[in-house]
């Protein structure tokens, strides 16, 4: 099966975006003081998400 060169384009797109997203949350979670980092904790807890 050939890779769709739009297809291809999409993904690394949503890649990028993707990368481009987690740099964003961790700029704000390195200056996020520990109650705060704290709360951010448990609400994924309480929302399911593995940690």
């Amino acid at each position: 099966m050939s890779t769709n060169r739009f297809t291809s384009r999409l993904e690394n797109d949503k890649d990028y975006h993707r990368a481009e997203l987690i740099a964003k949350i961790e700029k704000v979670v390195e200056h996020m003081s520990l109650p705060e980092l704290e709360a951010l904790v448990y609400d994924l807890f309480s929302k399911g998400k593995e940690i």
